[in-house]
């Protein structure tokens, strides 16, 4: 056996880490069990085969793996493409649905802004309103009192309503421009 420990080298001595140097013990052996004996054996005793054919069919062996794992790789790459667009539409969608709920809150929070305004609007014109119906009620109650308490000619109770009538609008009018202001 001189001459197949001639052919060898400790796979030790060929600066490989102990990984690596437990993944050529594995190669060597699957690749020496379709090529000879002696590379199997020399894989076995943890040396590496130095003959043409022994060498030739490892980097056969070594090229399909390499091959595989680059094939492998590939695949990978592309799931993981697919699966990061899965998640960057699925991102999207939700930006966008995010979005579109944004400006869904905010169309909803100018339409409550919207409505506030028109409620205080409408809160200033109901007591105004109320304001104007108290006078009124108070002047007919007046005219009703002074219709039914005075024994005065219909021209002085036309007289005085149109007395009454004239200090309305010039009511209205200052508190109009109150209210504007």
């Amino acid at each position: 056996m001189p001459s197949t420990e001639a052919n060898t080298v400790e796979d030790t001595q060929l600066g490989l880490t102990d990984e690596e140097i437990n993944l050529l013990r594995y190669h060597q052996a699957q690749a020496g069990s379709s090529s000879s004996r002696a590379a199997s054996r020399a894989s076995s005793q943890g040396r590496l085969l130095l003959d043409a054919g022994s060498l030739a069919a490892l980097a056969r062996h070594l090229d399909r793996l390499m091959l595989q794992i680059q094939q492998r790789i590939e695949y990978l790459s592309e799931q993981s493409a697919v699966v990061t667009m899965q998640q960057y539409d699925h991102a999207g969608n939700l930006v966008d649905n995010a979005d579109a709920e944004i400006a869904r809150f905010q169309g909803i929070m100018a339409q409550i802004d919207e409505l506030e305004l028109d409620f205080d609007r409408i809160a200033h014109i109901r007591d105004i309103v109320r304001q104007y119906r108290q006078r009124v009620e108070a002047l007919e109650r007046e005219l009703e009192n002074s219709n039914s308490n005075s024994s005065s000619s219909r021209r002085e109770h036309h007289h005085h309503s149109h007395r009454h009538s004239h200090s309305h609008r010039h009511e209205s009018g200052s508190s109009g421009r109150r209210h504007r202001h």
